[in-house]
């Protein structure tokens, strides 16, 4: 599947592919090892809620 979402992984994970990734949109993530297989959802209230956890 060709996508035209840009991805950002952490600066941390170096030049592994053992991370999630950012949609620049913030609605989209991504396994790094599975860039094929994108999961939609509100990344912001993800966010949210690991905070206040």
């Amino acid at each position: 599947m060709q996508t035209t979402t840009r991805f950002r992984k952490s600066s941390r994970s170096g030049a592994t592919s053992d991370c999630v990734e950012i949609g620049h949109t913030l609605r989209t993530v991504r396994d790094s090892k599975r860039p094929d297989v994108e999961l939609h959802a509100d990344i912001r209230a993800l966010l949210d809620y690991l905070r206040s956890a």
